[in-house]
């Protein structure tokens, strides 16, 4: 009797902190999003651009204790590395005012097969360290990460209904991490990726791609007849490839950070950590899903 008082009792506080730790989510996560969306609507591209510079340039500050940068000399100098590269790209892209077809897709299409890679890694962890696990190894990792979602970001500011593109983009990020999140707590039993976060089930996964196939089946539903030749099975690729490389984008970060023994990027943000903590889908899922806009003629 004392013993299952005392799992009654167990499982009452465990409810109890996710709840509370879950109010902390929301509580961060709709401010963000409302700023975010606002943003994109009232704000012109290059200030966008700027502003999110600014926020990767802070993910690149958490990134760099991750690769081993401590020194606060070096933590600067890779800050600035990032800024660096996100200049080029956006240089490359005739300061934002070219976003062509065939300047974008290029950069997409590679920041997407480096996400390929960095899937085998994920599958394979703890063994594929040894290709990555060293400080200038982790520091690539993060411009990788960091840089090519920037530029996604930069790009689907900066084509036509970039508030519509930009609403479909957080909630389908949102509807796979809800979805997933619920699911996993009630009926979550097998790791997802055990070795690089146990948290995560095969049930919570599912659970997200059923959300994210049932929003982006109601998104079709009200599209405007501008965009008939977007065919429902082409928004549901997009989507459910967006909301896969989501969860890639999360277990990417959680290896580097498991490999380095860091539970979190940061403390910022109440509920999630750091700034990458919030990041870490974004950065996956950004350029799957401007790259899918891409090959449908956006």
């Amino acid at each position: 009797m004392s013993d299952a008082l005392a799992v009654a009792e167990s499982l009452t506080v465990s409810s109890l902190v996710d709840l509370w730790m879950l109010k902390q989510r929301v509580l961060t996560a709709v401010p963000m999003a409302g700023l975010f969306l606002a943003g994109a609507y009232w704000l012109p591209v290059p200030a966008l651009a700027a502003i999110f510079l600014v926020i990767i340039a802070v993910g690149a500050w958490e990134w760099a204790p991750m690769a081993g940068l401590t020194h606060l000399r070096s933590k600067i100098l890779y800050v600035l590395l990032v800024i660096a590269c996100a200049a080029a790209l956006y240089r490359y892209a005739g300061d934002g005012r070219d976003f062509s077809r065939e300047l974008v897709q290029p950069v997409l299409g590679l920041s997407c097969l480096w996400w390929c890679f960095a899937l085998l890694w994920v599958r394979s962890f703890p063994a594929s360290a040894g290709l990555w696990d060293s400080r200038l190894g982790r520091s690539f990792l993060g411009i990788f990460v960091l840089v090519p979602a920037w530029f996604a970001a930069v790009y689907l500011l900066s084509i036509e209904a970039r508030s519509a593109v930009m609403v479909v983009f957080v909630l389908i990020v949102a509807a796979a991490d809800i979805g997933a999140y619920f699911t996993g707590k009630t009926f979550g039993r097998h790791a997802l990726s055990p070795q690089v976060s146990p948290g995560k089930t095969w049930e919570g996964f599912w659970g997200g791609v059923l959300a994210v196939a049932l929003v982006s089946g109601a998104i079709w539903s009200l599209l405007p007849e501008r965009f008939d030749h977007l065919s429902l099975v082409a928004t549901l690729v997009i989507a459910l490839f967006t909301a896969f490389a989501s969860v890639l984008g999360d277990l990417t970060v959680s290896m580097v950070k498991r490999e380095g023994g860091v539970k979190d990027s940061g403390s910022i943000l109440p509920g999630h950590g750091g700034l990458l903590d919030r990041l870490d889908s974004l950065c996956a899922a950004a350029p799957t899903f401007a790259l899918g806009l891409v090959m449908v003629g956006f």
